[in-house]
Formats: C-alpha cells, sequence, structure tokens
C-alpha cells in the first residue's frame, strides 16, 4: 500500500511539482486550528493530538483528489486513454478495448453492463461511422440490448475523459441481474 502511494506521489509530483508544499501547509493549518481550538478550551496538548490525525486525513484527501485529476491530465489526449479508464472501473462492467480500429487509428472500446452495451470512440471524426458499424454488429448479436454509443475527447457532443467513468456510471439501469 506504502509502494503505491509513494508511486502515485511520484506521478504526482511530475505533473504538479508543488503537491508537496501544499500538503505541508494543509497538515499545519489543521493542527493549527485544532491548536488554537484547544488554548481557547484550555486543553492545546489534548486538542493537538485530536488535530494531527485530521490533519493527515485531510491532506490525503487533498493528495487524492489532486492525484486524481493529475492522472486524467497526463493521460489525456492519448490513444486509448478511454480503454484505460474504462477498465478502471471497479465492478459493474466488463470492458473489451479495441473492438474496431480504422486507419486513421480511431478506436471503438466496448463495455458491457446493467445499462447495456456501451461502446466509446475516440478519435477523429471518422469515429462516428466506426461506431455506427460496430452499434449495428452488436443489435445483429444481441437483439433487444439497449446500446450506448459516447465518444471521448473535447468538443461539442464529446465526453471529457476525465467525465468517463461518471458518464457511465450515470446511466440508467435497463438490464436485471436475472
Amino acid at each position: 500500500m506504502f509502494g503505491q502511494i509513494r508511486e502515485a506521489y511520484k506521478v504526482t509530483k511530475a505533473e504538479k511539482p508543488w503537491i508537496g508544499a501544499a500538503m505541508a501547509f494543509i497538515f499545519l493549518a489543521v493542527t493549527a486550528v485544532g491548536v488554537i481550538i484547544g488554548s481557547t478550551t484550555g486543553h492545546p496538548i489534548y486538542a493537538a493530538f485530536i488535530a494531527i490525525p485530521f490533519a493527515l486525513l485531510a491532506a490525503m484527501f487533498f493528495f487524492s483528489f489532486v492525484a486524481n485529476r493529475a492522472a486524467y491530465s497526463s493521460i489525456e489526449g492519448v490513444m486509448g486513454a478511454g480503454a484505460s479508464v474504462m477498465m478502471a472501473i471497479r465492478r459493474g462492467y466488463t470492458t473489451t478495448p479495441m473492438v474496431a480500429v480504422n486507419k486513421q487509428q480511431d478506436m471503438v472500446h466496448r463495455a458491457v453492463g446493467r445499462p447495456g452495451v456501451i461502446l466509446v470512440g475516440e478519435g477523429s471524426n471518422g469515429v462516428r461511422a466506426l461506431l455506427a458499424d460496430e452499434a449495428k454488429k452488436v443489435e445483429r448479436f444481441v437483439p433487444g440490448v439497449p446500446v450506448t454509443t459516447l465518444i471521448v475527447g473535447e468538443g461539442e457532443g464529446r465526453v471529457a475523459i476525465n467525465k468517463l467513468q461518471r458518464t457511465m456510471k450515470k446511466l440508467p439501469k435497463q438490464i436485471s441481474n436475472n
């Protein structure tokens, strides 16, 4: 576990060099607030013992938030980033990366879950035709199952890479567990 935290810190520090100073500031600020509250009640030492775990927790929450954003920004624009984000969903989806690819390196990834079949395309404007072809294939093999298509990227009608997981999880559940 500590190795994972260390590795996440290295990746985040490469993207956001100020992360160490910000975490130290948050730790010291929360500890100081606890000691000040303890001083007003007459028990600064007890308050410090209580404030230190809260300060660690606050610094780790901040680190988690920044590390998550740094990870998304480091893979943004990289081909195949959509598949890696889809495969990071812990449960509820079975993801198959690159079910369709064309000469322009546009890709379509498939995820199957309670909302049905979700096809996620990434690449240039040619990905729309690739998504339509793949949607027809899916409809032919599993008729009646809802097929949702999403395109990853920046712009109109596209889902940002950092919002892909959230968008997939918000899709309505249309298939039962039975």
